[in-house]
């Protein structure tokens, strides 16, 4: 499985990671668990910052900053299942000097709908204090899109 930036509607190109849905993720129905949703949404985050080139360990040591989720918004139109191979995309809606905000997916082939949407909003926190502070120009750089 590879990662790969795909076109949006409305947004600027995407990152889709791809995942599969196990055992673990799903309950007796083999329909998966709503709270596992949020892991295939993280690790596309994660994986869209490495294929950027960003190490979030660095950014902790020598940066002294790091990501948090502050606020995000689900919703949940269809279920994945069992053995599914799903696309998780990552879009920048919104950029601030302290936060921006992506857009996730969550997509099964070759249906056109997403079964999970996301909008998150991500702050970056000095990592001693746990206070906002600003994303600093180089990643800036980085995550603003094209």
């Amino acid at each position: 499985m590879t990662a790969a930036r795909i076109p949006t509607t409305g947004l600027q190109p995407a990152f889709a990671w791809p995942c599969r849905v196990y055992w673990e993720d799903t309950d007796a129905g083999g329909v998966v668990y709503h709270a596992r949703y949020l892991h295939f949404l993280e690790r596309a985050r994660s994986e869209w910052f490495r294929s950027l080139g960003i190490v979030q360990q660095h950014l902790r040591e020598v940066d002294g900053i790091v990501f948090v989720v502050h606020r995000m918004q689900l919703a949940f139109n269809a279920p994945a299942r069992l053995d599914d191979l799903l696309s998780a995309t990552v879009a920048i809606e919104n950029l601030r000097s302290a936060s921006f905000s992506v857009r996730q997916q969550l997509l099964r082939e070759p249906e056109p709908a997403a079964l999970v949407e996301a909008h998150v909003r991500i702050a970056c926190v000095d990592a001693a204090r746990f206070r906002p502070c600003p994303i600093p120009n180089h990643l800036l750089q980085e995550i603003t899109p094209a």
